[in-house]
């Protein structure tokens, strides 16, 4: 099944652009949310799977990222950040007449996905955290953090590079490195607040064991990551209060495990361990 790309106006006025996937006869509720490089476009077989075991999926392509073009790169508060997952929330559930989705955070989207759980922890069924960006390995320089301190006083709208100029940081496999390379809605840079909305994040990561969040949460981990701390990611997990946590690891798979050359393992995981804990 192809998604449908079509609008979603979120609660500040921005004109945000989503992808949909309708099953005629939808069992589940399922929100998606991607990477800081990337799209709704690269996920799109997850989307797919997933709607193909019946689930309605919503797969928002963030502000200023992706199909968005307005305010590119930039969010301006950790609250917009969260608005807008809620905001996603709100339509999918409204959409699906469903108490509770189901929420996947890729990456960066990792952090948002966590973010929205120790929100509205009574609407989040579970979590699949895919190589989630909760503990990353790379940064910015020591100057650079300086920079980003300075244009938060004076230059809120400057762009600052994303550490991740390499595609074979995402997959190593060759027609998926051709893909980054040539992606066009690739996002490079970010401004400033972006970047402090990034940091206020990591501080909810590092407390989320205090929220109420009790949820099945499941962690999905390549072998060959370059952009992750597995190791600091796998025990924030263990440490977790949540009874129900599995962790699947994919010793040859790199950070973007929808690229690897063979998805269909991963892509089962995710919709088998969705599918069992699917009470709706």
């Amino acid at each position: 099944m192809s998604p449908t790309i079509e609008p979603l106006t979120l609660s500040d006025g921005y004109r945000a652009v989503v992808r949909w996937w309708r099953p005629p006869k939808p069992r589940g509720a399922v929100l998606y949310f991607h990477g800081i490089q990337s799209h709704g476009g690269w996920y799109e077989q997850s989307g797919e799977a997933l709607a193909d075991r019946g689930y309605t999926v919503l797969m928002p392509d963030r502000r200023g990222s992706g199909l968005n073009q307005s305010q590119r790169g930039h969010v301006d508060s950790l609250e917009r950040a969260i608005a807008d997952a809620t905001d996603a929330l709100d339509a999918l559930l409204a959409a699906t007449g469903q108490p509770a989705a189901h929420v996947v955070g890729v990456s960066w989207g990792g952090k948002l996905a966590v973010c929205l759980a120790a929100q509205r922890p009574n609407e989040v069924a579970s979590l699949s955290l895919v190589a989630p960006g909760l503990f990353p390995r790379v940064d910015l320089t020591t100057a650079q953090k300086f920079r980003v301190g300075v244009a938060l006083i004076n230059d809120r709208e400057r762009l600052f590079p994303i550490p991740l100029n390499d595609p074979a940081c995402f997959t190593e496999n060759p027609e998926r490195v051709r893909f980054v390379e040539n992606d066009k809605l690739l996002l490079t840079h970010v401004t400033a607040p972006f970047l402090l909305v990034t940091r206020r994040m990591d501080r909810i990561v590092r407390r989320f064991g205090e929220t109420s969040f009790r949820n099945p949460v499941h962690l999905l981990l390549a072998g060959r990551e370059r952009i992750i701390d597995n190791d600091r990611t796998r025990a924030w997990l263990r440490a977790l209060p949540s009874p129900d946590r599995r962790i699947t690891d994919y010793p040859n798979g790199c950070h973007t495990l929808e690229f690897d050359a063979d998805p269909k393992p991963f892509l089962g995981d995710l919709v088998e361990w969705i599918e069992q804990r699917n009470t709706c």
